[in-house]
């Protein structure tokens, strides 16, 4: 089994927000065929999504961003996961619009998911994949994070967000170091 956590925060006023990339990246993963419908578990919205002999659970944290790290302690505990078979998708405004970055471990960076969920978990040895939403002007975090993406923006984040499912299904399928080489390398409009 592999679960794969985006994160988020619940509700209608926070759907196109940067701080939500996580949750549309779980979202697209559950149009797949091979998807459940979503229940509530765990302080979450839970798929099951069936990839070839891999069952991996999509998860919502419903307990809002900053304490993303309750949901994720459940699940990782009801189902005694090895902490390789876990996967958390989030937003990151250190990174450029639209670039990847998966690590196999690390620190939080200033994230306040990534920060209780490393808390909850004791430790900061689990998979992320990280997606740059850009960088808030000074003193305007919050509202960078909780804002939308502006109509010039769209097209790279929504490509990032294709490229998010592509790195989730080849973490399932070949693991964090093939992940890490594939969508951690520049994309061509960084090149430029």
């Amino acid at each position: 089994m592999r679960v794969v956590v985006g994160l988020g925060n619940p509700g209608r006023q926070y759907q196109g927000t940067r701080h939500n990339v996580g949750f549309e990246v779980i979202d697209g993963l559950a149009q797949s065929p091979n998807a459940g419908r979503f229940q509530s578990r765990f302080q979450a919205q839970v798929a099951e999504l069936q990839e070839g002999s891999e069952k991996v659970l999509l998860v919502k944290p419903e307990t809002f961003m900053n304490l993303s790290g309750r949901s994720v302690r459940q699940v990782v505990d009801f189902y005694q996961l090895e902490l390789s078979q876990l996967l958390v998708v989030c937003d990151d405004v250190n990174l450029p619009l639209g670039r990847l970055r998966v690590r196999a471990k690390g620190t939080h960076g200033g994230h306040n998911g990534l920060r209780d969920i490393q808390n909850h978990l004791g430790t900061t040895e689990y998979s992320r994949l990280r997606i740059g939403v850009g960088a808030a002007e000074p003193g305007q975090m919050v509202d960078h994070v909780l804002g939308r993406f502006r109509p010039s923006e769209k097209p790279i984040i929504e490509d990032a967000l294709i490229r998010c499912l592509q790195a989730v299904m080849v973490w399932v399928h070949q693991g964090i170091e093939v992940c890490m080489n594939r969508f951690n390398a520049t994309t061509s409009s960084e090149k430029e």
